[in-house]
């Protein structure tokens, strides 16, 4: 059985756990290191119980807190050598073991206990970033947050999946009539910013199917979006594309900000 919940979602910082009975993961740490302890006990988890921490990218909403858990649980570090690089500069996170980083490649899968990872290679402003597909048992995941913009590489990356952790996060309108600088618009709206909650609901429905038991939106900006927008954009998005599904033919929830937010167990 895998299960997969999100501890944290948002700009202001992310961390998602997935595991099995055996194994324990979390992806990504860009929240303080109580609040990830607070988070897996609400799971039923010791933090200290975790068999690795793998890393998206470097930006601080992802890793903001991976300085003091590696210091206080010495837990195995996994990201792409470009991440680590980055994090190996980022000196607000104090100095952590390098016995403790473990490289993973693009494109290659990394097995720990009984899950496997496949890393999927992100368009994004970062040194380094990349996505990830999680198997167990048959059963397959992904998470994939922070990317401008997908190809058909990503599309075939991610198909198949029982359970999609899946970015939305801005509405267009609002972020181009907000109160952001212009550089940061662009930069928002360019093709290494993030997925707005169109072009989410565009990638979901290439990958539908009938096996889709649950779809989680996560990252949502907390000044350019609204969860009830994020849900009833993706949901039309799916039900106005030429696919045979609709938006209410699956289960669609969306990532809380600072609380645990639960998907069913496969």
């Amino acid at each position: 059985m895998m299960r997969l919940c999100s501890i944290a979602s948002g700009s202001s910082g992310n961390c998602v756990y997935v595991g099995s009975d055996a194994t324990h993961l979390l992806i990504d740490v860009g929240i303080s290191c109580k609040r990830v302890e607070a988070g897996a006990a609400e799971l039923g988890i010791r933090l200290s119980e975790i068999d690795g921490i793998f890393i998206t990218h470097e930006h601080a909403d992802h890793i903001g807190g991976l300085g003091v858990i590696a210091r206080k649980y010495a837990l195995p570090i996994y990201a792409t050598r470009g991440t680590i690089a980055a994090i190996r500069q980022t000196h607000t996170l104090g100095q952590i073991d390098e016995e403790l980083f473990h490289y993973v490649k693009e494109d290659e899968k990394c097995t720990v206990k009984d899950m496997t990872l496949y890393p999927i290679r992100t368009s994004h402003d970062a040194a380094d970033p990349v996505a990830y597909r999680i198997s167990h048992d048959g059963q397959k995941a992904a998470v994939i947050t922070d990317l401008g913009c997908y190809s058909d590489y990503t599309v075939e990356c991610l198909r198949g999946l029982d359970i999609l952790y899946l970015e939305a996060n801005h509405d267009v309108r609002m972020l181009q009539a907000g109160s952001y600088p212009y550089y940061l618009k662009q930069r928002i709206l360019g093709d290494r910013g993030h997925l707005s909650n169109e072009a989410a609901g565009k990638l979901l429905s290439r990958l539908l199917h009938d096996g889709m038991r649950a779809v989680m939106l996560g990252h949502l900006s907390q000044e350019n979006n609204l969860p009830e927008l994020a849900y009833e954009s993706v949901r039309l998005e799916v039900t106005m594309s030429d696919t045979p599904y609709r938006g209410d033919d699956f289960p669609l929830y969306v990532a809380k900000r600072s609380e645990v937010s639960q998907m069913p167990e496969i």
